[in-house]
């Protein structure tokens, strides 16, 4: 036995720049991926997905490829191991998708038909390719047409549909419309470690080594599938390189699963950058009808916003994009709606702030027309329509720093001295201009589960299934760790991304920091109790576990969110249509900031891909076929480094007294507002108005520019 006399009190690590705790072992290679984990008698699957957008496999032609040299396999709806997709996951039924080789339908291009295996990835590879499969073919639709036919609304409706007033009326009585519609293209996560599973039976529990946002999450999904006790299911994901979204259940680690039972040794499958176009998810693109109402002042009087997005033929997602506004701006009459149009496409999924990111461009675009047509400035009118409380829940908010945001920024922008009069401000060739724009995105908090341990050493270690997907997420908990249990950091080991950890929120919905912390505090503050009764701790550590199910549901009911304003400067020529963003600013209220130098590096991430979204972002299908054309990232165009400006985020105090972990998320809130930010700046350049997503080159051509700001080149 061991005598503790405690950690000497050190508090302050919350609010401090920290470098990441894992950095040294990312630089230098050490930090293993789910990829490059080595096993003894590996084998490598490679999927082969369709080349037609709608029928049914009539052969698989596996003969030939099973005498290729290393292959062991050919896994296809004929011999695949049966699992049930038909269950009930955290977030409702899966993506039939992941029901991998079940059926011999194919509802898309890129759906997944086979997989080869092969005692290495080249050889796998090279039989994949040589594979043949035929097809029945069957007439689709991809064309995702903003007023086409077939839209409906999704259940439930009233959480799709909300509807406050007489929008008709109230819009008839306005002194200004804005009546307008704006599109957003069909756009991809493209994290820089590519989705892979590597998965292998060990003394009777499958054991899977994946890069996903919730490694107890995708457990308890495998374990349904596959028909397992959830304790014979253990998932780790320790590293990952970026998720955005998209890393939930897929079918590479379905597949990999499938291989190593039926060949009763390790298998690993890496998704190719262009199986990542149809395998993984991605945003769908959304069309967006905002009508607003106003007294001559500014005032709202009606607020209407109808957001339609694809989904495919198999299952239903929902691009709430209509959501954004919800919170945002009050009138007398407030209708808001998302809807779907079922298409023969892949099944979109979340993609960072979904709803939030496509519906603040049409709303806050909206809102600058409005601003323009009433001779009003664009802040001084957003703050005109500051609601009181929840314009549709009419709950009291938790805290809304967005005027503060829009005050900051405006002083450090530089904004009281910008000209409102558009397309009068001139550099050489270049048309200049500046706008702004608003941002929110959900609080939210989930039950999690955690472990702190008080060690024989008089060090700590704390166990919780968090995913730190490259957002500092395991830094942020140390930091927290820290301050709960009054050490110092570096007397502080967190440990992450082991289903083994028990229930923890995901790390999605800039949720996860928020969820995971409350835990920690909770694990700690019981840690405290046990360790103030003094007496020795053993040699294993004293442990104490937590659950916040029964905090986080007494948490009294408010609007919780995140806020932001967004501000920009663009530079367009006229001559060849060319925008490109010089300065870049977002200030936030977000609760506390738990590390500055990590944070900043989330909010101008964000920023940035609102900057890839704005002027680059947009695959295309091709009608004929029903697949991508150009589906890498030759193909797919997204902001680089020559086109990021000068670009800055900073933040506001932003207190919660009725919070006690006071955290409210920066994963998402980043890139909202960002792309009407730009998108109104190239207004105030030019004197046209863009409301389709991207603002290319040949758009802006073909909108025309002048220096006053008129019609033509």
């Amino acid at each position: 036995m061991t005598t503790t006399t405690g950690p000497a009190r050190v508090t302050g690590a919350v609010g401090t720049a920290h470098t990441r705790v894992e950095g040294r072992a990312k630089v230098t290679g050490a930090a293993r991926y789910a990829g490059e984990i080595p096993f003894a008698d590996l084998a490598h699957g490679w999927l082969v997905v369709s080349t037609v957008a709608r029928g049914s496999v009539r052969a698989v032609e596996s003969g030939p490829v099973l005498a290729m040299p290393g292959v062991l396999a050919v896994l296809h709806h004929g011999n695949a191991p049966r699992v049930d997709a038909g269950y009930v996951g955290l977030l409702g039924r899966p993506d039939p998708i992941v029901g991998l080789f079940q059926s011999d339908r194919v509802p898309c291009a890129g759906w997944p038909v086979a997989l080869v295996v092969a005692e290495t990835s080249e050889q796998a590879r090279e039989a994949a390719e040589a594979l043949v499969v035929r097809y029945e073919k069957e007439p689709h639709d991809v064309a995702f047409l903003p007023d086409g036919p077939g839209v409906y609304t999704p259940e439930p409706r009233e959480t799709m549909e909300t509807d406050k007033g007489d929008l008709e009326r109230e819009l008839a009585a306005s002194a200004v419309v804005v009546d307008a519609r704006y599109t957003t293209p069909e756009e991809h996560h493209n994290p820089m470690e590519p989705h892979a599973a590597t998965v292998r039976w060990d003394g009777g529990r499958l054991e899977v080594y994946d890069s996903n946002q919730g490694s107890k999450w995708v457990a308890d999904e495998l374990a349904k599938l596959f028909s397992l006790e959830p304790a014979s299911v253990r998932v780790l994901s320790e590293h990952i390189g970026g998720g955005f979204g998209s890393k939930g259940l897929r079918p590479h680690q379905v597949a990999a699963a499938m291989a190593a039972t039926v060949l009763q040794r390790p298998v690993r499958v890496v998704l190719t950058r262009r199986q990542m176009f149809s395998l993984i998810g991605y945003r769908s693109p959304t069309a967006h009808h905002v009508r607003l109402g106003a007294d001559a002042d500014g005032r709202l009087r009606a607020f209407g916003h109808e957001a339609r997005n694809a989904t495919s033929t198999v299952h239903e997602f929902v691009e709430a994009s209509a959501t954004f506004g919800r919170v945002m701006y009050d009138a007398a009459a407030h209708r808001t709606a998302n809807r779907l149009v079922r298409l023969d496409v892949p099944t979109p999924t979340w993609m960072r702030a979904p709803g939030e990111a496509p519906g603040s461009f049409a709303v806050e675009s909206a809102l600058d027309e409005l601003a323009e047509r009433c001779g009003v400035d664009p802040i001084a009118l957003r703050a005109r329509n500051e609601p009181a409380v929840g314009p549709v829940s009419g709950l009291p908010f938790a805290g809304r720093g967005l005027l503060a945001c829009f005050e900051e920024g405006a002083r450090r922008f530089g904004w009281a001295g910008r000209d409102p009069r558009p397309g009068v401000r001139r550099e050489g060739r270049w048309l200049l201009g500046t706008g702004t724009a608003a941002a929110t995105f959900p609080a939210g908090a989930r039950p999690s589960t955690a472990a702190v341990t008080a060690e024989a050493d008089g060090t700590f270690t704390v166990r919780i299934s968090a995913a730190d997907i490259g957002t500092g997420a395991r830094t942020a908990l140390t930091l927290i760790a820290a301050d709960a249990l009054e050490t110092e950091p570096a007397r502080v080991r967190v440990r992450i991304g082991d289903s083994d950890f028990g229930p923890a929120m995901v790390a999605g919905g800039s949720a996860g920091t928020r969820s995971w912390a409350w835990a920690i505090m909770a694990a700690a503050a019981g840690l405290h109790e046990q360790l103030a009764l003094g007496g020795d701790l053993p040699p294993e550590g004293l442990t104490v576990r937590s659950d916040t199910s029964a905090a986080i549901a007494a948490l009294p009911e408010r609007e919780r969110h995140s806020y932001g304003a967004q501000f920009a400067e663009v530079a367009v020529d006229p001559a060849t249509g060319e925008v490109r963003v010089r300065r870049m600013l977002g200030i936030f209220a977000a609760g506390r900031i738990v590390n500055p130098l990590t944070a900043r590096g989330q909010l101008t991430g964000g920023m940035i891909w609102g900057i890839s979204m704005a002027l680059h972002e947009e695959a295309v299908r091709d009608r004929a076929s029903g697949a991508h054309v150009g589906p890498d990232l030759a193909g797919y165009h997204f902001a680089a480094h020559a086109d990021v400006p000068r670009i800055e985020a900073d933040w506001v105090d932003d207190p919660d007294a009725d919070d006690p972990v006071g955290i409210k998320g920066i994963g998402e809130i980043g890139i909202v507002g960002a792309a009407a930010a730009v998108a109104n700046a190239v207004w105030h350049a030019t004197g046209v108005r863009h409301r389709d997503l991207p603002i290319r080159p040949g758009r802006v051509l073909a909108a025309g520019a002048g220096p006053d700001g008129s019609r033509g080149a």
